[in-house]
This record gives C-alpha cells, sequence and structure tokens, in this order.
C-alpha cells in the first residue's frame, strides 16, 4: 500500500466522520424545529385566547432571522472558524427554547420563539454544516458527501416529531418543550468533529472574499437561485408550522379527538422526514448524472403537481399519509444540489458566505408562508388560497432553474496571476 493510498484513505475517514457528525447537528436542528407545528394551538388556546396569528408571528420571525443571520454565521466560519459558528448557534438554540417556555407574552415568545430560535438554527444548520463538509470532503465526492450530510439530517425530523406526538398527548407544551431543549445536548458532543482544513493561502489570496459577494450578486444564475430557493422556504415552513392545524380542522372519515388529530399531523411530519432520507440521497444521484439545474426545476414540478392533487381531494388520513409520503421524497432535496452548484460556481472558499446569501431568500420566504398561513386562517378559516399559491409558486420556480447555467465563475473574481492555479483545481 502506498503513502498516498494511506492518505487518502486517512482523508475519506476524516470526511466521512465530518458528514457523520453534521448529520447529527443537522438532525437534531430541524428535528427540534420541527416540532413547533405541534404547539401551535395548544400555545395559542393557552397564552392568546385561541388566535393563531401570535404563535405563526413567532415561527415566521424564526424563519426571517434563520435566513437573515445565515449569511453572518456563514462569514464567522469562512473567517474564524466553523466551530465558533456553531458554538454561537447552540447557545442561541438553548436560550430561546428556555425564553419560549417561560414567557407569556406575544413579545416573549417573539423573541424566544422567534428571534433566538431563529439565530440558533441559522448557526447550526445548513449553511454553516454543509460549508464544512464542503470543504472537507474530496472534490470528486463532493456533491455525494453533501447529499448524504442532507439525508442524515432529515432523521431528527422523523423521530422527534414522533416523540413529541407521544409526548404531547401525556404533558402540557411548556414540559414538553423542555423535553425537547434537552436533546440538543449530543450537539455539544459534535461540534467539536466539525472542523474543516482552511483553504490553501494561494487560494485566499487569489479570491478575496468581499470581491467574490460583489462578483456573485453580478451573476444571473446565482439570483436565479436565491429566487428559486424562496419558493423551496414557503413551501417547507407553510406545511411545517401549519399542516397539523390543518389536519385538525380538516380531516374527516375518522373519529379521532383534535388532541389525537394534532399528533396524527406530526406523524405525517415525521413521514415526511423519512421519505426525505430517500429523497435527498435520490437527489444527489440524480444530480451527478443530469444538469442539477434541470433536477431541481424537476423537483419544484412535481411538488406543484403533488400539492394539486393533495387539496383536489377531501382530506383524510390515507390521504394525508399518501401527500407526506410524495413531499416527502421532494422536501429537502433541493438543498444538496443548490448547494453544489454554489461550489460549481465559485468554490468552497466562501461557500459559507455565500450560501448563507442563498438560504437568506429561503428564509424570506419561509417567514412568507408561515406568517401569511396563520393571517389568511384567522381572517377566513381555511389554508385554501395558500395551497394554490404554492402551487404557482412552484411551477415559477421550475422555470427559473431552467435558466440556471452551471459554471465555474471563479475566474472571474481572481487577479489575472492566479487565473492558472484556480484553472488546474476547478
Amino acid at each position: 500500500m502506498t503513502i498516498s493510498t494511506l492518505a487518502n484513505d486517512r482523508d475519506t475517514s476524516g470526511s466521512m466522520s465530518i458528514v457523520i457528525a453534521g448529520g447529527i447537528v443537522l438532525a437534531l436542528s430541524f428535528g427540534v424545529r420541527a416540532v413547533f407545528g405541534g404547539i401551535v394551538e395548544p400555545v395559542s388556546n393557552d397564552l392568546f385566547d385561541g388566535r393563531i396569528e401570535v404563535i405563526s408571528l413567532s415561527i415566521a420571525i424564526q424563519n426571517l432571522v434563520w435566513g437573515l443571520a445565515q449569511p453572518a454565521f456563514g462569514a464567522v466560519a469562512d473567517k474564524w472558524g466553523d466551530r465558533l459558528a456553531l458554538w454561537i448557534g447552540l447557545g442561541c438554540y438553548a436560550l430561546g427554547l428556555a425564553v419560549c417556555v417561560t414567557g407569556s407574552t406575544p413579545l416573549a415568545q417573539h423573541i424566544g420563539t422567534g428571534l433566538l430560535v431563529g439565530m440558533g438554527i441559522s448557526g447550526t444548520a445548513f449553511g454553516v454544516v454543509l460549508a464544512v463538509v464542503g470543504r472537507a470532503a474530496p472534490a470528486e465526492k463532493r456533491s455525494a458527501y453533501l447529499g448524504l450530510t442532507s439525508a442524515l439530517g432529515s432523521v431528527g425530523q422523523v423521530v422527534l416529531p414522533l416523540v413529541v406526538s407521544q409526548l404531547i398527548e401525556w404533558f402540557d407544551w411548556r414540559t414538553v418543550m423542555i423535553i425537547v431543549a434537552a436533546m440538543l445536548a449530543p450537539m455539544a458532543l459534535c461540534i467539536p468533529r466539525l472542523c474543516s482544513a482552511a483553504p490553501p493561502a494561494a487560494e485566499a489570496a487569489a479570491v478575496p472574499l468581499v470581491r467574490t459577494l460583489r462578483h456573485a450578486f453580478t451573476q444571473p444564475s446565482y439570483l436565479l437561485l436565491g429566487l428559486g430557493f424562496y419558493v423551496c422556504g414557503f413551501h417547507l415552513a407553510f406545511i411545517t408550522a401549519h399542516l397539523p392545524n390543518y389536519v385538525v380542522h380538516f380531516c374527516g372519515g375518522t373519529t379521532m379527538t383534535p388532541d389525537e388529530l394534532r399528533a396524527f399531523g406530526l406523524r405525517a411530519l415525521a413521514l415526511v422526514g423519512l421519505a426525505n432520507i430517500a429523497g435527498t440521497l435520490l437527489a444527489s444521484r440524480l444530480g451527478a448524472i443530469y444538469p442539477k439545474p434541470y433536477v431541481l426545476a424537476a423537483i419544484y414540478g412535481l411538488r406543484s403537481l403533488v400539492l394539486l392533487a393533495f387539496i383536489s381531494q377531501p382530506l383524510t388520513p390515507l390521504s394525508l399519509m399518501i401527500f407526506a409520503m410524495a413531499m416527502g421524497v421532494l422536501w429537502l432535496s433541493t438543498v444538496p444540489l443548490t448547494s453544489a452548484l454554489v461550489l460549481v460556481m465559485f468554490g468552497p472558499r466562501a461557500m459559507g458566505t455565500l450560501f448563507g446569501f442563498v438560504f437568506l431568500s429561503h428564509q424570506l420566504g419561509g417567514f412568507a408562508g408561515v406568517w401569511i398561513g396563520g393571517l389568511y386562517f384567522d381572517r377566513f378559516g381555511h389554508y385554501d388560497a395558500i395551497w394554490y399559491a404554492s402551487i404557482l409558486l412552484g411551477l415559477l420556480a421550475a422555470g427559473l432553474h431552467l435558466c440556471v447555467k452551471k459554471r465555474d465563475l471563479r475566474q472571474a473574481t481572481a487577479p489575472q496571476q492566479a487565473q492558472p492555479l484556480l484553472r488546474s483545481g476547478s
């Protein structure tokens, strides 16, 4: 066995340990986030006279802050290290859940559930974790490793909603959220493993971060990725926050009580997470065979078809499970493809910051989906217009991604003398 083979084996082993640690952090971050849909009505009934608009706004703020803070956390990771960004994120997450449990006013919920939890997710979710994996993975395996990390992250969305669907039948919502907060503890064991090697000094000097950012915002393909990701955020946040409430009020063909229906809605979200594991791995594989923008266009188009089929039929437990399975296959399958396209366009040097800005657009869509969904339900008592808007947005995103060009844009950001080095690594 040659020295180079041993070195490659060590590199692969180190990269896989980062993939596993990153997957666990994502699983906990997204798993905790996914349970908020199950407490929308209990919190509203306990604190706000049954009005779900208040807690919907808190969750909408959570999505907005997640997006707004993502470029900042990405810049911290790019400049001062991945682990610092992750530790700050974990601290914000824990503090936000504490305020959520103890707060009894709209302002307290907006600060805890909204601001602090949003910052916590931002520091422990895709923007930082996938940047670590992208920098640590061998170039020829980046797409696969990003897909595997994203798929592992979906496990949390399977497990935690199932756990909470049981807990919420036994305990009040505050006790449930205390238990959920304790589930973040394993992150502290994984964060020390999440540290990728710094980029070579030559590359860092050749591609200044500020110049890369300035150039990225002049590229139509980069901007189109952001616009398409807005739709992804709208879909995911609206369904995560409002599906349990939708099930409680509109599911027929069953004798379940409202609490049992809410738990059933959480189990549907868990099924979404389970199907997403296979969907993310499949999308990563397809992205390695076919142009990634075309695969993304197909995902968004299929989402619109699934949504149309879902709302065209009466809501029953069976139709809900079929919808959850179908939507789950398309759920986070956009993330490894979008992040891989950012890597292709600009390289790993500024991955955290550049993907952070794309993800900001995702969370702007999430803010709109959650808040408008709550406002619309409080006023009209149903979600019909929001479902139809989701269908139209999916078709729009499919068209936008057909216009995205997959090509390396790093040369345009580098000084003339550094171009041969960049070409050799593209």
